[in-house]
């Protein structure tokens, strides 16, 4: 391959880089996604035990999908690794709770506030637990 010619990256490089890709727009737009996420949300397990039904709920349901999509593939644009770390799998785990939440309506409120409490702590857990690799089996760092 000659010097002025860039190395081809494999599918897997692509996938999961050695380091995280780095964004500069990431972060204010994480902010105000997971801001309008959990005004929406909030609406949303709020109106449950008020007996709320999709009609009522369906615009705070639909900011509520569609702002954690968003929030979910950003990280995953950074990095697909992130799903064998203990932030993505608190978010795998939340999806599980949200999915039992749509097949047992009757119990909805409760895995949806199970849902809740994984994504706070998922969200606000230390670095080292957020960086855990389920993977490798240790805390991944990437140095500056």
């Amino acid at each position: 391959m000659s010097a002025d010619r860039p190395a081809r990256r494999t599918f897997r490089e692509l996938l999961f880089p050695e380091r995280p890709r780095f964004f500069a727009w990431a972060r204010p737009v994480q902010l105000v996604l997971r801001s309008l996420h959990l005004a929406a949300m909030a609406l949303v397990v709020g109106g449950l035990p008020f007996g709320a039904d999709f009609h009522a709920l369906r615009g705070a349901i639909l900011v509520t999908v569609a702002t954690g999509f968003l929030l979910f593939a950003i990280d995953l644009a950074k990095d697909l690794a992130i799903l064998t770390q203990g932030s993505g799998v608190a978010v795998l785990v939340k999806l599980g709770l949200l999915g039992m939440g749509l097949l047992q309506p009757a119990s909805r409120l409760t895995w949806y506030l199970a849902a809740t409490l994984v994504a706070s702590v998922g969200s606000h857990m230390p670095g080292s637990w957020r960086h855990f690799s389920f993977l490798t089996w240790k805390v991944v760092r990437y140095s500056e």
